[in-house]
């Protein structure tokens, strides 16, 4: 088999406390419910331009790694801001907003009928880009202020893209945990809501209505999958995506749940860093990425209560090899649909290549000639710019997944 990826430094920690019980069956379902699930499903379903996303079977590139299937989740196409985190931000500040307005209807707000109310609210946050789009699109389409703080290695695209929705633009020096922790005292200065994808002592609530949107996206992919997966190969970041991916998996499939590999960049990998602590470990520096929505030093404590136990495997990859999947993607390989995919959204098809192609690492991970793999395609070209100056093709060249799957 020839190489797919050039690139093949990883780092590799199995996780002891892996478990698949009632006791973790219990501990998961003290953070996300599959009746908040099927709540925010419901809620999310009737918002303007919603759809299934496409799940696209990678025949050719699971071929070629001698695997039995391949299916990526394609997150380019949720709604029109080419990201599942579409699902999360938007979705919690809902939630908030229904809290301070208990009589208003989702209809109503997005009629507008309780605007003056809703003016009055501001919801703020930090993000790396993804998380901060999404927060300003859910601020707009239902009537709150909002301000979104970037730290300073975010680009401008991905600002451009949050104030195209209204949203006041904060930048701040530092990385995303530096960003964090201004948006929280100045919430706590002018009386504003903080909307953030992570959780910290005290603040609980908002992280978990983000985590229970991005299970929606699971959930969709469960129900077009053909068979189950023998294997999930997901991103870290804080832990959000990864732990509403466990908890929603687990419900689908029970003590069948598919083996669980979180990935991180090596500059950025905290998840790992905590699972070899055995608690919450921050790391620090300048979390220096290209996958700028996994440039994250501190794990989410809410998502711990699930990754803890839930996560088997966690493996850290290069920027290099995260650049090497998405011009795989660009390209197509063997029939492939040839897909738009962002530098955060290719680290599990970065680490399951590099593991093919790795006989000792493939063996630890238990993949083989049987297995079935799920990725969750979680961003497009979040960054135009950026994104066609990494893969050398322009993306209206590319994306004729979106006119096959139009």
């Amino acid at each position: 088999m020839s190489q797919l990826i050039h690139d093949d430094t990883i780092d590799h920690h199995v996780n002891a406390r892996a478990c698949r019980d009632a006791r973790f069956a219990e501990r998961l379902r003290a953070v996300l419910t599959q009746q908040a699930m099927q709540t925010a499903r419901d809620e999310i379903r009737t918002w303007p331009g919603y759809h299934v996303t496409p799940l696209v079977d990678l025949a050719g590139v699971a071929a070629h790694t001698r695997i039995t299937s391949i299916h990526y989740k394609d997150e380019d196409k949720r709604f029109d801001l080419h990201s599942f985190k579409a699902l999360g931000g938007a979705y919690a500040v809902l939630r908030l907003l229904k809290r301070q307005l208990p009589s208003a209807t989702t209809e109503e707000l997005l009629a507008g009928k309780h605007r003056d109310a809703a003016t009055h609210v501001t919801v703020c946050c930090a993000t790396d880009g993804n998380h901060g789009r999404s927060v300003a699109w859910g601020a707009h389409l239902f009537g709150v202020a909002c301000v979104i703080y970037l730290h300073h290695t975010v680009s401008q695209a991905r600002e451009d893209a949050i104030r195209r929705f209204g949203a006041e633009v904060r930048r701040v020096r530092g990385n995303y945990d530096d960003a964090i922790r201004q948006a929280a005292e100045d919430a706590d200065t002018h009386g504003w809501f903080v909307v953030s994808d992570t959780s910290y002592p005290g603040y609980m609530s908002i992280p978990r209505d983000v985590m229970q949107g991005y299970t929606v996206m699971i959930d969709e992919a469960v129900q077009q999958l053909p068979q189950p997966p023998t294997h999930c190969f997901i991103q870290g970041g804080v832990g959000g995506l990864a732990a509403a991916t466990v908890a929603q998996l687990w419900e689908a499939y029970g003590e069948r749940c598919p083996r669980i590999v979180v990935v991180e960049p090596d500059q950025a990998a905290c998840l790992i860093t905590s699972a070899r602590e055995g608690r919450p470990t921050p790391v620090h520096g300048d979390l220096d990425t290209l996958m700028a929505g996994l440039a994250c030093g501190e794990t989410s404590l809410l998502a711990w209560e699930i990754l803890d136990q839930g996560v088997d495997d966690y493996l850290t990859i290069t920027d290099h090899a995260a650049v090497d999947a998405m011009r795989l993607l660009a390209n197509g390989i063997d029939g492939d649909i040839p897909l738009v995919a962002g530098e955060s959204a290719v680290a599990g098809l970065a680490a399951l290549l590099i593991a093919r192609q790795d006989e000792a690492l493939s063996a630890g991970l238990g993949l083989d000639t049987d297995s079935r793999v799920l990725l969750i395609g979680s961003e497009g070209a979040t960054d135009q710019a950026l994104y066609e100056r990494l893969v050398g093709l322009a993306v209206e060249d590319i994306d004729t997944g979106a006119k096959q799957h139009a």
